[in-house]
């Protein structure tokens, strides 16, 4: 997406990192430069406004639901593998085992 007025930072770069901004994951140079953007780029500043409502909503309506604890571990355990370049199941390695009806 772009305004088409030129600016310093281009608003792809932007809006590619927007959710980043929006969790303060960014570096301070580059949180400055966003809001420089922001200032300057009403369809940009729009995007961010509703990007920001949406995050407010839904922290606001699933924020207090308990995680069970066998999924957080899971989750956590699938982004470990992840990060240390593991290969990564090709099915749900959340998902509880499936019985069929012969199983049961």
């Amino acid at each position: 997406m772009s305004c088409g007025d030129p600016h310093e930072t281009d608003c792809s770069e932007v809006l590619d990192h927007l959710y980043e901004f929006l969790d303060s994951e960014i570096p301070p140079a580059d949180r400055d430069k966003y809001k420089q953007h922001f200032e300057e780029c009403s369809p940009c500043l729009e995007k961010y406004g509703l990007e920001e409502a949406v995050k407010k909503l839904v922290k606001r309506c699933c924020g207090h639901d308990d995680v069970p604890t066998d999924l957080r571990s899971k989750v956590l355990g699938r982004i470990d593998m992840i990060r240390c370049g593991e290969t990564v199941p090709d099915h749900d390695v959340t998902a509880a085992p499936r019985v069929t009806p012969q199983e049961s």
